[in-house]
């Protein structure tokens, strides 16, 4: 669908109140289109009417009217400039950028997430800053303890005792 059809969808949504898919349409558009500055203060726009700040400073971080408290919001919810790179789906060099700003954003960015890394990074390869957002969510190993491995062989006879019970149940039937 072309840009300036699927533009007048979003009008057409947001004036009905539809605005999960207005949001939705944008999101794609700004995935085509990373460019787009336009389309990223749209989409800012509408998490506006979610009232959320941090959305809302994603994708007006590279513009130069940005809301300090939506920018501080965005910067404390990707805490990590590799989380940053990755919110922002910027593709290609940063001398893409349509405003000078935008270009100064951009490669404050990237520098400070290979500063994190320690190696340069790039845009168009995910992987190279990928390392800052391996093992998140996880909990860190412990080493073994008594009551662990008790509660892990416990759960271990429990599960061969049900297989057990249940091949006899299902070697009865055929019988």
């Amino acid at each position: 669908m072309p840009l300036e059809e699927t533009l007048d969808r979003v009008d057409a949504d947001l004036a009905a109140g539809r605005v999960p898919v207005a949001r939705q349409r944008l999101r794609g558009l700004v995935s085509s289109f990373p460019q787009d500055l336009t389309l990223r203060r749209r989409l800012a726009e509408v998490y506006r009417l979610y009232g959320d700040a941090a959305e809302a400073g994603r994708w007006m971080y590279l513009e130069g009217e940005q809301n300090a408290d939506e920018t501080a919001a965005f910067e404390a919810r990707y805490g990590s400039a590799g989380r940053r790179m990755k919110a922002l789906v910027w593709q290609g060099p940063e001398a893409k950028a349509a405003t000078a700003f935008a270009q100064e954003q951009l490669v404050a960015v990237r520098t400070a997430c290979a500063q994190e890394v320690g190696h340069p990074v790039d845009w168009d390869d995910p992987a190279s800053y990928r390392e800052d957002l391996v093992g998140e969510g996880r909990v860190p190993s412990q080493p073994w303890t008594v009551g662990g491995v008790l509660v892990g062989g416990g759960c271990l006879v429990a599960a061969l005792v049900f297989l057990a019970i249940w091949v006899n149940g299902l070697i009865a039937l055929f019988d």
